[in-house]
């Protein structure tokens, strides 16, 4: 068995997964690496093979070929060594409606071997780091959906674990709460965790995420995907005042611009690097235009995913 102290590389690491149900192919060929301290995000379109992959890599799905590691283990070979390292977040709760919060903590901190007091203590921590702390004593089936999300959370990390796979987390969550998940999602990496995450809202991730893995039709993308999400960050608005022919001023600097919509006064510029886009803003004040906004376009990560099912098409 591998010791957590001597894993060296990615802690979560799957090569030419792949995965079959009969005659459908849900996972062709899925790549990817997550190092410790790092967060991943991976998107692709619903039937892209994404919650098989997650199966696959939580060592509940057997592959039909590939390699898996969660911190140097073979979940399927090992794997009751390997889910001591690791959490998973399911999509949905899927826990017994009868047992109450701080039940549902404890009853999974004895399933990985923490004494009665020790599961019962990390539950009420857990219950407060999610903010359910005052739900300990009700049943798991009066909490809402978002809740319920926060809970399936708290679950997951209820063993300390140096890997994390999280299905759709923020669904159903208020806007408060998707913030502290963000926050706590952050912390988790900054204390060393590999963390991998899944979600439809791509603009969220954005400020969330290192790194993002993209699939389309049962397969990881690479580096395709992310020479897309790098151009993407390099894709900056710029908006001046209403009358101002900004797209001129621009041709007159010798910048390409993209239009965004049909308003004159508005532009997409691709820029080389920070140091770049500073000397455009220069550029701009000094040839007289009135600028209001100036900055990143948006999320680089949806900009990337539009890119490619745009292709797809």
């Amino acid at each position: 068995m591998t010791d957590m102290d001597v894993v060296t590389g990615p802690l979560l690491e799957a090569t030419a997964l792949r995965r079959a149900f009969g005659t459908v192919q849900a996972v062709v060929d899925a790549t990817l690496a997550v190092p410790p301290g790092h967060v991943t995000a991976l998107i692709g379109p619903n039937g892209c093979g994404k919650t098989t992959l997650m199966l696959m890599l939580a060592g509940l799905l057997r592959p039909d070929g590939g390699e898996v590691t969660v911190a140097g283990l073979d979940p399927v070979a090992e794997g009751a060594a390997a889910r001591r390292h690791l959490g998973w977040m399911p999509d949905v709760l899927g826990t017994w409606d009868s047992l109450t919060c701080e039940e549902t903590l404890t009853t999974f901190g004895r399933a990985y071997g923490l004494g009665s007091e020790a599961a019962r203590q990390r539950s009420f921590e857990l219950l407060r780091t999610v903010h359910l702390a005052e739900y300990a004593a009700q049943p798991a089936r009066v909490l809402s959906r978002g809740q319920k999300q926060r809970l399936s959370l708290a679950r997951a990390l209820v063993h300390d674990p140096a890997v994390l796979i999280l299905d759709e987390p923020a669904s159903g969550l208020d806007p408060r709460s998707r913030i502290e998940l963000r926050e706590l999602v952050r912390s988790l990496a900054a204390d060393g965790k590999a963390v991998l995450i899944s979600s439809h809202v791509l603009s969220e991730l954005d400020e969330m995420v290192d790194s993002a893995v993209f699939m389309s039709k049962g397969s990881t993308l690479g580096a395709d995907a992310d020479a897309l999400v790098a151009r993407a960050r390099l894709r900056w608005m710029v908006t001046a005042r209403p009358g101002t022919d900004l797209r001129a001023v621009l041709d007159s600097l010798g910048r390409e611009w993209e239009a965004a919509g049909e308003d004159q006064s508005r532009a997409a510029v691709q820029v080389v690097d920070a140091d770049d886009a500073a000397d455009l803003l220069a550029a701009l004040a000094t040839a007289g235009a009135r600028l209001s906004a100036f900055g990143p376009a948006g999320s680089a990560l949806e900009q990337a995913y539009l890119t490619m099912e745009e292709d797809r098409r």
